[in-house]
């Protein structure tokens, strides 16, 4: 018999789980852009993507775009490796696939 599967805590959270999903959309996107499609405050985001950065989901590129700080959050491939096995796993939970199907790209 198969274990009970068990989300990642880092994806348990609704804003970093938004966090992918728009970044698996994107594949990168501006901290301000990110902020605006998601509705967040600064202080909320850069929390969040401190996280996922530590554990290697996405890299935080900053440099300058002109005179004004820019920063670039990429989703790393583990990232994308991460958030296509948890949406495969849900999918097996709702009963529309099975998780070894492997449907999604990593």
């Amino acid at each position: 018999m198969n274990a009970p599967f068990q989300a990642d805590p880092l994806l348990i959270n609704r804003i970093r789980a938004g966090i992918l999903a728009t970044l698996s959309d994107r594949g990168a996107a501006d901290f301000t852009e990110l902020a605006s499609a998601l509705d967040l405050a600064n202080n909320t985001l850069s929390s969040h993507l401190q996280r996922l950065e530590s554990a290697g989901w996405i890299e935080l590129r900053r440099g300058f775009l002109g005179r004004k700080p820019r920063t670039r959050v990429v989703l790393t491939p583990a990232g994308r490796a991460a958030w296509a096995d948890y949406l495969d796993h849900m999918d097996a939970a709702a009963g529309l696939s099975s998780p070894s199907d492997g449907k999604r790209s990593r």
